[in-house]
């Protein structure tokens, strides 16, 4: 098992696996899956979209696949400086990837900065959206949190 993510509503979840396997509870419908369908990199990240329509899966390899929800594109089959490891939606359908480096690529959302490019202190794990998608936070392992779009509170180190 490699992510859970919540249905908008509050009162259910997917749980994915990393050969793309899709788990639904309460009120998470299962909308579809990759179970059985070989994959170019492992799923890393399961995004739920901001109406609870259905999910998009993020492989390792920037592959993005979508499951009741309309498809905007991908870094699949792209030669990508480091491994996807995180996503977020954004206000409508789009959505947002980040990888390891800190790059961030943007489908049917506006792309608001990366640290794609940059000597980081620790690799990126984790994109969360502002919940009215006007920015995102990377967050790093060493507890740095990069602030695109949206207000900088503070992060760990220092």
């Amino acid at each position: 098992m490699v992510a859970i993510a919540a249905h908008p509503d509050g009162a259910g979840y997917w749980i994915a696996e990393s050969n793309g396997t899709i788990h639904a509870f309460g009120s998470a419908r299962h909308r579809g899956d990759r179970r059985g369908i070989s994959l170019a990199g492992p799923i890393q990240s399961l995004i739920p979209a901001s109406n609870g329509s259905g999910y998009w899966m993020i492989g390792s390899d920037g592959g993005v696949f979508s499951f009741g929800v309309s498809f905007h594109g991908s870094m699949g089959g792209a030669n990508l400086a480091a491994p996807i490891v995180s996503g977020a939606a954004g206000p409508a359908s789009g959505y947002w990837l980040v990888g390891r480096d800190g790059g961030v690529f943007s489908f049917g959302v506006p792309f608001l900065g990366s640290t794609g490019g940059l000597a980081l202190a620790s690799p990126v794990s984790s994109l969360a959206a502002h919940p009215n998608g006007n920015g995102y936070w990377l967050y790093a392992q060493d507890g740095g949190v990069f602030a695109f779009g949206v207000p900088f509170y503070g992060s760990i180190p220092g």
